[in-house]
């Protein structure tokens, strides 16, 4: 409901959002996917509102999608992020970023692991709007993504990271509770995990305790260092 979805990204913002990322299309495993043209009926009607709320706070809109159709109607409306989850559709992506000077791009790091060289031959420019995801929950074990995790640091070196583990298997199989919304411990230590080893973004659902949790963990690290 796109009235209800508008609400939600209002109180994130409200709450210290830096990004809403907005998407048409469940990419959890074993999701049913759908066409780019479903897709942009169903974000449609969001996108324009949710670009205007984030302008008032000095935030940015991100779109989650792997479709080059629905990515470059997005910028068009404002959008300032893509957040591409396939490798098989960065190509098609980098293009409209190179061509939208503005915005970002968050890319699988598969795709920088297997190619070594791929940041190399980007431009400068195009190289700095270019943020890497581990891509943890998506068809990994436990063990794969404890790897992904402890990763970050080395990763970070290459790019901006995002990482996004909120509510994830990764945090049910950690903590032991199955009940999704429960896990607010969890996922705030894997936040703060992956700020302290260099993510640049997390991406979470709760907003208000993930803001509080960094903004007291940032005045730490600043007051060690006094």
């Amino acid at each position: 409901d796109s009235a209800e979805a508008i609400k939600r990204a209002k109180n994130m913002l409200d709450d210290g959002a830096d990004i809403i990322d907005l998407g048409g299309e469940s990419t959890r495993p074993g999701a049913v996917p759908i066409s780019h043209e479903e897709e942009w009926l169903r974000l449609s009607g969001v996108i324009g509102e949710v670009v205007r709320m984030c302008e008032r706070h000095s935030a940015k809109v991100s779109v989650d999608t792997y479709h080059v159709e629905t990515a470059t109607k997005a910028v068009a409306l404002g959008v300032k992020m893509i957040n591409c989850v396939y490798p098989m559709s960065v190509n098609g992506m980098m293009k409209i970023i190179a061509n939208n000077p503005e915005v970002e791009l968050v890319i699988p790091a598969t795709v920088v692991e297997s190619d070594p060289g791929f940041l190399d031959r980007l431009s400068t420019d195009v190289r700095q709007r270019i943020i890497i995801d581990p891509m943890i929950g998506f068809n990994t074990t436990r063990e794969e993504d404890l790897e992904l995790l402890k990763n970050i640091s080395r990763l970070s070196k290459k790019a901006p990271v995002m990482v996004g583990a909120s509510r994830k298997r990764i945090v049910k199989k950690l903590t032991g509770e199955k009940m999704t919304g429960k896990n607010l411990g969890g996922n705030l230590a894997i936040a703060l995990w992956s700020a302290i080893n260099g993510a640049s973004i997390v991406r979470v659902h709760d907003v208000k305790e993930t803001r509080q949790a960094l903004n007291v963990l940032t005045a730490l690290i600043s007051s060690s260092k006094e």
